[in-house]
């Protein structure tokens, strides 16, 4: 469909035949799913493999008491990537998943506060981060119309 007619169109930008029998493979949905949640559960996982560096963490970002943040931290990472692989209260996980990337984003790249280089670099981060949470809310919007 063309965005400003309406109409069909066979212009060069129409998906090809090829891309749209790959993106229709039986799995790829939940690959989209465990690539777009792949950095909360490896964070869950190595912050559990490593509980002193977790607690590193978060006393490097100044939250104390450090065990509770950490727990929190695992847990927001871990369950909400079940909720958004599983497809199970989506909305949920990828709420809770993004809310946490807003706030980590902004406790741990505070951009405002640096010039240069370093600035430039942490806001980059920051809109990736940004990107990221779009990604999600996606995520949660298809999922929600899946299950109409």
């Amino acid at each position: 469909m063309d965005a400003i007619s309406g109409s069909s169109s066979n212009m060069a930008f129409d998906r090809p035949h090829w891309v749209a029998a790959l993106l229709a493979l039986p799995g790829m949905t939940l690959l989209a799913r465990l690539l777009l949640t792949s950095a909360y559960w490896w964070g869950g996982i190595a912050k559990l493999a490593d509980w002193p560096g977790a607690l590193a963490e978060q006393r490097h970002f100044g939250l104390e008491p450090a065990p509770l943040f950490a727990v929190a931290t695992i847990a927001v990472e871990l369950l909400g990537s079940i909720l958004v692989v599983s497809g199970r209260a989506l909305w949920l996980g990828a709420g809770m998943l993004g809310v946490f990337t807003l706030i980590a984003s902004l406790v741990s790249r505070p951009f405002w506060a640096m010039t240069g280089a370093e600035g430039a670099m942490a806001l980059n981060g920051f809109l990736e981060h940004l990107g990221l949470i779009g990604g999600l809310m996606l995520a949660a919007i298809l999922g929600a119309r899946d299950a109409r």
